[in-house]
């Protein structure tokens, strides 16, 4: 069915630097892992008529953004999708939206789901980044998270995506499990140089409302603040040592060519279009999100309406505020015209000989240890 064209969206074409990007939510996962509060069903069955549904948000968008560079597959678990599945998704993409040769085409993948024969599957098909849900390279630490995969199958799956051709990865791990030591933490880190990954996501694992893990905890944190301040300053101090930028508060790259340019577009407010339950887009003025519900999201569709759950347009302060708070969680930092305040020049300067911040070309670049402040520090330029 066409696209009602009165019922498109209102995206315009936008050019403020940077090309849009593009996310693809896959929200089918085999089981849930203890930790994780993003959406998903276990259903697997609904896969046939999420990736029909997906076909026809891609009918309502068509046109309505400036050709993407970017596309992200992110869940869920993408990997989960059927190979005819996947190829049928990327097939609609491409016939409806200009993705350019250059652009950088993220999967998230888990290892158990990965061989040989599938990883060179997702290279035949343009797929040219994986993000593998690593975790940890210790057995204990991934049944404690409840995943489904062990550090052989990790390690296996790495092997398995640089012989299919693949030369841009990135490792997802996670710090601060109850017990973990340092040392066991540098254990994992040096497994995962061991591969030399393109890039790293290092998170602090928190206790999410909702959760399994929740549940067993009683929603208590796991860690001390201090213990968490240790691995956080361990994790930036080990990677930069290793000649890792650390680019992001969770995320190091071996270099600026290999920084994730589709998640730059989230932090530095540059367009996107999400697709599928739970997805958020931005055109540059407005941003709206999906349902947050499979079955709401489908019923939307098959109405032949948007499946938009909510929308917003921020205020001209608002976005100077967002601009500070996604700012400050980067080495771009922020542009001294963001900042704000009878004092926002001493305040800049007292934080710099705190060693929070530093002064880089006209920006306020945040340290290692301004990272660990990065929700407080817009508050000295308000």
């Amino acid at each position: 069915m066409e696209a009602d064209p009165k019922t498109k969206s209102a995206a315009a074409q936008v050019n403020h630097g940077s090309l849009p990007g593009l996310y693809v939510h896959v929200p089918f996962c085999r089981g849930k892992c203890a930790y994780c509060d993003f959406y998903s069903v276990g259903d697997l069955s609904l896969i046939p008529a999420w990736r029909k549904a997906v076909e026809q948000e891609i009918l309502y968008h068509a046109g309505t953004f400036a050709p993407f560079d970017s596309l992200y597959l992110g869940g869920g678990t993408p990997s989960v999708l059927a190979e005819a599945d996947l190829a049928a998704l990327m097939e609609a993409i491409h016939r409806h939206f200009s993705l350019g040769p250059a652009s950088e085409i993220t999967m998230e993948i888990n290892p158990e789901d990965a061989d040989f024969e599938k990883l060179h599957g997702y290279r035949r098909l343009g797929i040219n980044r994986l993000s593998i849900g690593v975790q940890s390279f210790d057995d204990e630490e991934l049944r404690f998270l409840g995943r489904r995969h062990n550090a052989r199958q990790a390690q296996k799956a790495l092997l398995w995506a640089r012989a299919a051709g693949f030369d841009n990865l990135n490792l997802d791990l996670i710090y601060g499990l109850p017990g973990q030591t340092l040392t066991g933490w540098e254990k994992t880190l040096a497994a995962a140089l061991a591969f030399r990954p393109e890039h790293l996501s290092c998170y602090q694992l928190t206790v999410e409302p909702g959760t399994a893990l929740a549940r067993r905890t009683s929603g208590r944190p796991l860690v001390s603040e201090e213990k968490e301040r240790e691995f956080f300053l361990f994790t930036g101090e080990y990677l930069e040592g290793a000649g890792f930028f650390h680019y992001e508060i969770s995320n190091f790259a071996r270099g600026e060519g290999n920084y994730c340019r589709h998640n730059l577009k989230y932090w530095q407010r540059q367009p996107y279009l999400g697709l599928g339950p739970a997805a958020h887009s931005f055109d540059g003025r407005k941003r709206w999100w999906n349902h947050r519900s499979l079955a709401d999201w489908l019923e939307a569709l098959n109405r032949g309406e948007l499946p938009a759950a909510g929308e917003e347009v921020l205020t001209p302060e608002q976005v100077r505020l967002e601009r500070l708070l996604l700012g400050f969680r980067t080495k771009r930092g922020v542009e001294f015209g963001h900042l704000a305040g009878d004092r926002w020049q001493e305040n800049l300067a007292d934080l710099a000989s705190r060693g929070w911040l530093k002064v880089e070309e006209g920006r306020a670049v945040p340290t290692l240890q301004g990272y660990l402040l990065a929700d407080r520090l817009p508050l000295y330029f308000t």
